[in-house]
């Protein structure tokens, strides 16, 4: 065999084995969330974090809008260091605000799209709400890991690609009777996994978009 298909079936080779080490090193947790009485949870935030230090990758950017005098989404969950915008579509001017330890910022009054964003670089929970409009509420879940989700209607939140190894999963909901209770529980990942949660929830503090 000449050198050079040689070279290039050795390269071919080692591709494979590793995208089948790594579909065996790596996993997809779902994670059912329901309120005590079974009813799913949209909305939650789902995240696993590892027990070992993780070198994150390159945090990405995310938008919150406000449209109609409402923020979309109402919640959001982002990666430590996320930059994110929050664009005004609608004809009237917004003051957006959070006085959360997690993140303390103002975008005074304004109509259109902030020239700079808001860089969220301390994990926890930040609330959004707007100085002119007491109505608008919003939620932005900021962890320290690269591997989380939200629930969708059907109560379903798929972490994918989680390599193997020692985590906490951990599991928050705005609309917790206690607003600052997490679920959190130990787990070890091998394989594919499928783990159902119930919160405590308040079911008066639920938004209903």
């Amino acid at each position: 065999m000449q050198p050079s298909l040689l070279r290039r079936s050795l390269r071919l080779l080692t591709v494979a084995f590793l995208l089948v080490a790594y579909s065996t090193w790596a996993a997809e947790l779902t994670i059912t969330v329901t309120d005590a009485s079974g009813t799913p949870l949209p909305d939650a935030v789902v995240w696993a974090e590892p027990n070992t230090k993780l070198a994150l990758p390159v945090p990405g950017t995310a938008a919150v809008e406000q449209k109609n005098r409402q923020f979309l989404p109402l919640v959001s969950v982002v990666q430590t260091g996320t930059s994110v915008s929050f664009p005004n579509r609608d004809k009237v001017k917004h003051h957006v605000y959070s006085f959360s330890p997690a993140k303390t910022f103002e975008l005074k009054l304004y109509s259109g799209v902030p020239s700079t964003p808001v860089v969220f670089d301390k994990a926890g929970t930040v609330v959004l709400g707007c100085n002119i409009h007491d109505q608008m509420l919003a939620f932005i879940r900021v962890v320290d890991t690269p591997y989380f989700a939200l629930s969708d209607s059907t109560g379903k939140a798929t972490l994918s690609n989680v390599p193997n190894g020692p985590y906490t999963l951990a599991v928050w909901h705005y609309a917790q009777s206690n607003e600052n209770a997490l679920f959190e529980k130990a787990m070890v990942v091998k394989a594919d996994e499928q783990t159902a949660v119930k919160l405590d929830i308040n079911t008066s503090a639920l938004q209903k978009r």
